[in-house]
């Protein structure tokens, strides 16, 4: 930032990187964010930057709606003015930025480019007295992809999700003391073990966060390691494990847990996870297709790396960065992995497999693959064993969809397939 340069133009220089890195480039949201927002000093600066990309992405189709009705000539998608107006737009339709700081905080940035064009059309929709579109339109290919595979009634509850960052689900250490922690926080729970806030408020200044009583999980994320049940000392193998909200799940559960995955950085998260909730685990940094099958597990967990569609409420960058070629190939790696997943489990035993997204290909695609392997049976999943107003389908398998506890705040998006082992 110059001497001369507006207050707020740095924090807004700052959001128009991590859309570029997101829309143009193709990397996570979270992922560009430490390099995008290195220039700005103060923590509330970077968070604004996020939360201005953050509402981008949300509500992009809308706003590059509203962008294109203001032009005689279409933008290109990645100009830099586009751009602009967006972070423009967001900010004085969606996050409730005076207009006039909303554009004098955008024009700086279009040095050497069509400023006048930017402060013309930011105009001419604002004197409209336009407003965003309530819920927010999913991308095309997008919406067509969802109303296909799960119909009309879902891709309507997606929008309706992604219209505002979801509740805050918590895992508890200790099932039995379910109420009492619904008291302690003035929460809801849905199953034992889970406790579910209203957003707001920082997640490390709660009662019981300092002491690893509880640990920020989505409920259908606790899904796969809820489905194995008690461990009663039995050996289980947590694959891709990190950050580790399932091996804490399969510890505090009793079983006595392996926790694996490739990358070091998320592993030292995990054990710091681990450290804080006083559970232990082995934790090995390794590669699922580069393993050897020894020892083998009484049960094995496989959540699985995936397009991850099915978090879009809190991420909706994935919604603007997956592909049908990138969900093909993605699948592809996750029939692979599930087949070498099923060489650590001992006859008798339980193999999971999960994965955190909406696309039927890498979750009943998948699944229906392997279902073949003479050496596994279909396991299905009852009611009992899950969170109250979460159902299995007809083949004993969750799949949860937009809309599943709408009127408790909702859930990520999941698919859960449980199989077991001949002996």
């Amino acid at each position: 930032m110059s001497d001369t340069e507006p207050a707020g133009v740095a924090t807004r220089r700052a959001a128009m990187r991590l859309l570029d890195a997101v829309l143009r480039q193709g990397l996570p949201l979270e992922a560009a964010l430490g390099s995008a927002t290195a220039e700005l000093e103060r923590a509330d600066d970077r968070a604004f930057a996020h939360a201005i990309a953050g509402e981008v992405l949300r509500r992009l189709p809308d706003l590059d709606a509203l962008i294109d009705s203001a032009t005689t000539k279409r933008l290109p998608g990645d100009a830099k003015a586009r751009f602009a107006l967006r972070v423009a737009l967001a900010q004085a339709l969606a996050l409730g930025t005076a207009p006039h700081a909303a554009i004098a905080t955008v024009l700086p940035l279009m040095d050497g480019g069509p400023r006048r064009l930017v402060h013309g059309v930011f105009g001419a929709v604002m004197r409209g007295e336009t407003k965003l579109p309530d819920p927010p339109g999913l991308p095309k290919a997008i919406s067509k992809r969802w109303r296909k595979a799960w119909g009309a009634g879902a891709a309507d509850a997606a929008r309706h999700a992604i219209a505002a960052p979801p509740p805050i689900d918590l895992s508890l250490r200790d099932p039995a003391a379910t109420m009492e922690w619904v008291e302690k926080l003035g929460g809801m729970s849905l199953a034992p073990g889970h406790v579910r806030l209203a957003r707001g408020g920082t997640v490390s200044e709660l009662p019981g966060y300092a002491k690893g009583e509880w640990w920020v999980q989505d409920i259908a994320a606790s899904l796969p390691a809820r489905v194995l049940g008690k461990g009663e000392g039995r050996a289980a193998l947590d694959l891709c494990a990190a950050p580790g909200g399932k091996t804490m799940q399969l510890a505090a559960a009793g079983w006595t847990v392996t926790a694996t995955d490739l990358s070091e950085t998320r592993l030292e998260r995990l054990r710091e996870n681990l450290a804080r909730a006083h559970l232990s685990a082995e934790v090995r940094q390794a590669d699922v297709m580069g393993e050897t099958p020894e020892p083998i597990f009484d049960a094995v967990l496989l959540d699985a790396p995936c397009s991850a569609t099915g978090i879009f409420r809190r991420h909706p960058d994935v919604l603007h960065r997956v592909t049908d070629r990138a969900i093909a190939a993605l699948a592809d790696q996750q029939a692979a992995m599930l087949r070498q997943a099923a060489s650590w489990v001992k006859p008798g035993g339980t193999l999971v497999y999960a994965v955190c997204s909406l696309e039927p290909a890498e979750g009943e695609g998948v699944a229906d693959g392997f279902a073949v392997e003479r050496e596994f049976t279909r396991d299905p999943i009852q009611t009992e064993e899950l969170p109250e107003g979460i159902i299995p389908g007809a083949a004993g398998r969750v799949r949860v969809l937009p809309g599943a506890l709408g009127d408790v705040g909702g859930a990520d998006g999941f698919f859960v397939a449980r199989f077991r082992k001949s002996n």
